[in-house]
């Protein structure tokens, strides 16, 4: 299996979940999505991530793209 590319994308997921009290299992049930896909995006796996999810989970959350996606250039995973 080939290496992942490195990238500065963080995805903030645990944090906003944790400030609105809610779990990874109830963000799924919300945004219609496995909590092993989510969980892939939580922990900073995902090469990808559709335009339709971001907006569910944005919607679910109540949060905006940059609320839970920033770049870091300081240090690729």
């Amino acid at each position: 299996m080939p290496e992942e590319e490195p990238h500065a994308i963080r995805i903030h997921l645990d944090r906003l979940l944790a400030e609105r009290g809610m779990t990874l299992t109830e963000l799924a049930a919300q945004v219609g999505i496995t909590v092993v896909n989510l969980s892939v995006l939580k922990n900073g796996r995902a090469k990808a991530i559709r335009f339709s999810t971001l907006s569910k989970i944005c919607d679910a959350l109540q949060c905006q793209p940059g609320d839970l996606i920033s770049h870091d250039p300081a240090g690729p995973s």
